[in-house]
């Protein structure tokens, strides 16, 4: 089981770490391909957008072929696409590479959760889960780094080298074994599980954070920008905040086995709502690097309770769990590219202010149905 998470999480790390490399580059690509914010807003968020296309085949892919299949087509995939990105020049092949790697994303994330929580019982997935997705989140730390170096040295070298990693990791995946057999879900019964209430719901949960965090990844490099921040600045903002994120993500992880879903996902959910307010408001760089760590706290808080609690509603749907990780991915892709698109479309006409503080009226309305909707806080005895 050790071996499987090491692998799991190394795979989304590498994954987010390519995704998140975009956050210093942003301000380049606008300057020298002469995007407004919402080609840029397309830009950041084709990735999701491929993402968001792919889940749920990817999810099918998982149960039909197995994950160990589903993430080393992943794998390659990410690393064919990664290296069209570095060489790319012209928008429509960045944005056509960035959908691709979106969708060997897919994959990735599919086949690694299907293949954790297949393996893991039932009362330790807040923890498996928050480890996986502090490690991942990690990536977000090398990410801005990433797109740093890439700014100075070049994308060609820094992307080109994507390929060789895939690679070492898809052998790594080929030699650990599957928990069982691929199995099948008739699709008429798949689709009636995922259109149910309990589903959609937790789907949801999913969905509105990632929502945040795609208006954040495309206003506050350019609000940044504006207000005298260089790459530095972009890339040291995002290194802190997913410092935290990823910090945070087992420790609330494990506090929700022992405790339930809903306190941590509520205050974590809260505490977003704020960092949005923040970024209306704020007129400096100082206030405005200070609502990204706050929106970072949150999301370290609230993200691993809502998959923990999208997982369990599938067990208790007996939907497989192949297909809960495309809505997971689904969710996180919905959100971040209608953010991303979303939020540069509308700061391009408004401001950076009202798309900000419709996200956090959105916030704060899940976190009032959370309440309502979420079992209450039951203390279980903590696992090792």
């Amino acid at each position: 089981m050790r071996r499987l998470l090491i692998l799991a999480s190394t795979m989304v790390f590498f994954d987010v770490a390519f995704y998140a490399a975009i956050a210093p580059l942003l301000p380049d690509y606008v300057a020298d391909l002469g995007l407004n914010k919402a080609e840029a807003g397309i830009l950041a968020g084709s990735y999701a957008i491929g993402t968001l296309l792919a889940s749920l085949p990817a999810g099918l892919v998982a149960t039909r072929a197995g994950p160990r299949r589903t993430v080393i087509g992943g794998l390659l995939l990410l690393g064919v696409s990664s290296v069209v990105f570095g060489f790319a020049t012209q928008i429509a092949l960045l944005d056509a590479a960035r959908f691709v790697q979106g969708i060997a994303g897919a994959l990735i994330w599919s086949g690694a959760l299907t293949w954790l929580i297949t393996s893991t019982p039932p009362e330790r997935r807040g923890s498996v889960i928050g480890t996986a997705l502090g490690t991942a989140i990690a990536g977000a730390l090398v990410g801005p780094v990433l797109g740093a170096v890439a700014a100075e040295v070049g994308t060609e070298v820094v992307f080109g080298a994507v390929m060789g990693i895939a690679l070492l990791l898809a052998v790594f995946a080929a030699r650990t074994p599957e928990a069982g057999p691929p199995a099948r879900q008739p699709l008429r019964e798949v689709a009636t599980t995922i259109l149910s209430r309990p589903v959609m719901t937790a789907t949801a949960f999913v969905a509105v954070p990632s929502l945040m965090f795609g208006t954040i990844e495309v206003l506050l490099p350019l609000r940044i920008d504006e207000l005298g921040g260089g790459h530095v600045a972009i890339a040291g903002g995002f290194i802190v905040g997913a410092g935290l994120e990823a910090t945070l993500a087992p420790v609330a992880g494990r506090y929700s086995d022992r405790v339930g879903r809903r306190t941590p996902f509520v205050v974590g959910i809260g505490i977003c709502s704020i960092s949005m307010v923040g970024i209306a408001v704020a007129g400096a760089l100082v206030p405005v690097l200070a609502a990204l760590m706050i929106g970072s706290l949150g999301a370290g808080i609230c993200f691993a309770p809502a998959l923990t609690t999208l997982s369990e509603v599938a067990d208790e749907s007996r939907l497989h769990q192949g297909f809960a990780a495309g809505l997971s991915n689904m969710a996180w892709a919905a959100g971040q590219s209608a953010g991303a698109v979303a939020g540069g479309g509308l700061a391009s006409v408004t401001g950076y202010a009202v798309p900000s503080l419709m996200v956090a009226a959105l916030l704060l309305l899940t976190a009032a149905y959370a309440f309502r909707s979420l079992a209450p806080p039951t203390i279980r005895p903590a696992t090792t």
